[in-house]
């Protein structure tokens, strides 16, 4: 167990001084409901047939149907259009303007794009209501590398235990299957999936199951394991081809390379700030995930307590992988002569079907977390007896942010996807359960967004976080718990806000190319800092030659577009914008989307500066076949010249309604980017630079050897004596909370 230095006692200060009229007794908390969030991970309103869409390709769910059933659907919600900034709003209730996570967080992401201590989370808040909290699974709130606060970050932002992975996904799949496979000069084995198939496949059909610690088993295959690679990785192991126990294990085998959903890093995190790391932990992590929530929870009803519990599971975010057959309904395919990595545009097929089951494992894994938990039973049938009047848990359930590209479903557009504004992006489902419900079994079609989580969260526990939170900090969340309390409420959102863009980072990543579907371009990203990542993600490293159809190496995606452009009649190339927002009311909607100008010079983190761009469509939430979707081909204008249509200033196809919608839409999406006000010098971003400031880059300087923090102004990623002068220089100012 490791301890890192405790720096938090200011920022706890500061709390105590805000929620003090919280310090008060434990009569009656007994009768607040206890929480449990479960976030599923790439899963847009596209996958659950419960919503009305994905019928075409079902996917069989029907845990999360029965919670449905029990409670209230909502089938108009953003999110943001990736994970970190989307699980950051959970907890905090702030839009990525005001806190700089606007991507996907990667190892070399600065903490400035990192959750900040001094953020009022929901579990810091939460707390002063007696309740303790806890994560497990998937965090991605920050980023060990250049958090001060390293493996022990959990613990930093209010959370009494964390147990799973701190990344944003599980790792790469290991092609070697444990070092069994040989290594080709593309830097792959043979094994796309991380364990050895079947002869047919080009594998085994005996072998032996070698483990850590555990005595060697002889397999081969049988009906009820039909391909024993698979099997052995399942039970933690690692399979030898054609070698029985008996004979000598090959030396390249190995324990320590991680694999996907198998072999993963662990991190456990207490509230005290130490950590336990188990690297390298073997089993599938739906499950790991399951099992350590399960024993968290039950302890903490054992002792009469009020908790909130996040399940953070990773399915179904890529690297795409076969799940324990356990996990599936029975009578599912097996999917273990299938490829996991490779040529995408071949393998779509079988992304789907591993996309599917890993979603039907998740939904198993749902309904025992709420059995083992004692908040439901299975009939006898199997089916799930879920009566959540006679429990005292509001189970609220959602998606992240939209389906990856390679797992949507028709009549979805897998090409404004998982890391677009569009509606494929960013619509996610949302099911609420609970005691708190009244008349359930029902649909709300108003908009929602997921920073409104952060105040249903407190209205649960008997906290207004309008009042909580201090007057400088602008918390974007509007009351959610009217919704299930009263069925005839009206909606309480005009309209809906979403962004996603490029973090802080001292240098860009390097150019990965998204292969994408017929007739369409690939999408060049500058998000994935490896080129294991981008593989697994279906893509091609540009800065590797052999990646690349003219094997030269690139640095960034201007330089790809170059000699890819979109026009190009082979290997078009479309770059993917630094920042997107969008805004909607309820009929349309507005896109303002910031793309790099190729034509200018990178700055010194190798970023170039933006043209901004407009669309306008009409969209609705309506079931199919009346959809509307913002897709390409049906937008009412736009000044982007990838997408067809006029701009839209003065444009006379626009009707009276549609410019009174546009130009209202558009001056609130500014209003809403220029709500922020820069103070430069405020680290914990309280709207005054003063004394407090200094001692916090002192700390923090000490903390982290003067490496990277909230404290680094210059965005160099270190805390030094250039970010004092800041604050020197600006001691005394008081910048505008708000506009």
């Amino acid at each position: 167990m490791k301890q890192i230095p405790k720096v938090c006692s200011l920022i706890g200060i500061a709390l105590l001084l805000v929620t003090s009229s919280w310090a008060q007794s434990n009569n009656g908390q007994a009768k607040r409901p206890s929480i449990l969030f479960i976030i599923m991970d790439d899963v847009g309103i596209d996958q659950l047939s419960v919503f009305g869409y994905g019928n075409v390709d079902p996917v069989i769910t029907p845990n999360i149907n029965a919670i449905a059933s029990a409670g209230v659907i909502f089938r108009n919600v953003w999110a943001m259009a990736e994970c970190s900034p989307s699980r950051a709003m959970f907890f905090e209730g702030r839009y990525p303007l005001r806190t700089n996570v606007f991507g996907a967080l990667l190892s070399d992401d600065l903490a400035n794009s990192q959750v900040s201590p001094f953020e009022f989370t929901t579990p810091t808040l939460l707390k002063r209501r007696g309740y303790d909290n806890a994560e497990f699974g998937k965090f991605h709130l920050g980023e060990q590398t250049n958090n001060p606060y390293h493996q022990a970050l959990v613990s930093s932002l209010g959370w009494d235990y964390f147990d799973g992975i701190l990344q944003g996904a599980p790792p790469p799949i290991d092609t070697t299957a444990g070092g069994i496979g040989p290594v080709g000069p593309n830097g792959q084995g043979p094994y796309s999936c991380g364990f050895v198939p079947n002869q047919i496949d080009g594998g085994a059909d005996t072998g032996s199951c070698r483990f850590v610690d555990s005595p060697c088993q002889d397999l081969s295959v049988t009906a009820a394991h039909p391909t024993p690679g698979f099997y052995c990785l399942e039970q933690g192991g690692v399979f030898v081809p054609n070698k029985t126990c008996q004979q000598k294990a090959p030396d390249s085998l190995s324990f320590s390379v991680y694999n996907g959903y198998y072999v993963w890093p662990r991190i456990i995190n207490h509230s005290d700030g130490s950590f336990d790391t188990l690297p390298y932990t073997r089993g599938f992590v739906g499950e790991a995930t399951t099992n350590s929530a399960v024993s968290w929870i039950n302890s903490e009803k054992n002792a009469n307590k009020n908790w909130m519990v996040t399940v953070a599971f990773p399915q179904i975010h890529t690297p795409y992988q076969q799940v324990p057959e356990s996990l599936l309904p029975s009578g599912s395919q097996p999917l273990g002569n299938l490829n996991c990595t490779g040529n995408v545009l071949n393998n779509l097929v079988a992304y789907h079907l591993l996309s599917n089951q890993m979603l039907e494992s998740m939904d198993t894994e749902i309904g025992r977390l709420l059995v083992q938990t004692g908040l439901a039973s299975y009939n006898p049938d199997g089916s799930l007896n879920y009566q959540p009047q006679n429990t005292n848990t509001m189970v609220v359930l959602i998606g992240d942010n939209g389906t990856y590209a390679f797992g949507v479903k028709a009549p979805f557009n897998p090409s404004r996807a998982k890391g677009f504004v569009y509606q494929t992006g960013v619509w996610v489902p949302l099911v609420i359960a609970g005691p708190l419900v009244n008349s359930p079994n029902r649909t709300v079609e108003s908009m929602v967004n997921i920073a409104d989580l952060y105040q249903l969260f407190g209205e649960i526990a008997g906290i207004d976080v309008h009042s909580a939170v201090p007057y400088y900090r602008t918390v974007d969340s509007v009351g959610m718990l009217s919704y299930l309390t009263n069925p005839n409420q009206s909606s309480m959102r005009q309209t809906n806000f979403t962004q996603t863009g490029r973090n802080i980072h001292v240098n860009a990543p390097l150019p990965c190319v998204l292969q994408s579907f017929p007739g369409a371009p690939g999408t060049c990203v500058q998000l994935m800092n490896t080129e294991a990542i981008c593989h697994d993600e279906g893509g091609l490293w540009y800065n590797d030659p052999k990646d690349t159809p003219n094997e030269k190496t690139y640095n960034n995606c201007c330089e790809v577009q170059a000699d890819f452009p979109p026009n190009s009649p082979t290997n078009p190339i479309e770059i993917l914008p630094d920042y997107q927002n969008a805004i909607r009311n309820d009929n349309y909607k507005l896109v303002q989307l910031l793309a790099p100008d190729c034509s200018s010079e990178p700055d010194k983190h190798g970023n170039f500066k933006d043209i901004t761009y407009t669309e306008f469509y009409q969209i609705n939430e309506a079931p199919t076949p009346t959809l509307m979707l913002d897709n390409k081909n049906v937008v009412l204008c736009s000044d982007n010249p990838a997408t067809p249509g006029q701009p839209c200033a003065m444009n006379p196809n626009l009707t009276p309604d549609q410019v009174t919608n546009f130009n209202n839409l558009s001056t609130q999406m500014g209003q809403i980017l220029s709500s922020e006000s820069a103070c430069p010098g405020d680290g914990n971003d309280d709207k005054i630079v003063n004394g407090q400031d200094l001692q916090f880059w002192r700390k923090f300087a000490e903390l982290t050897n003067y490496g990277s923090s909230w404290y680094d102004f210059d965005l160099d990623g270190q805390t030094d004596s250039t970010d004092l002068a800041i604050i020197q220089a600006h001691l005394g100012t008081k910048c505008p909370p708000r506009k």
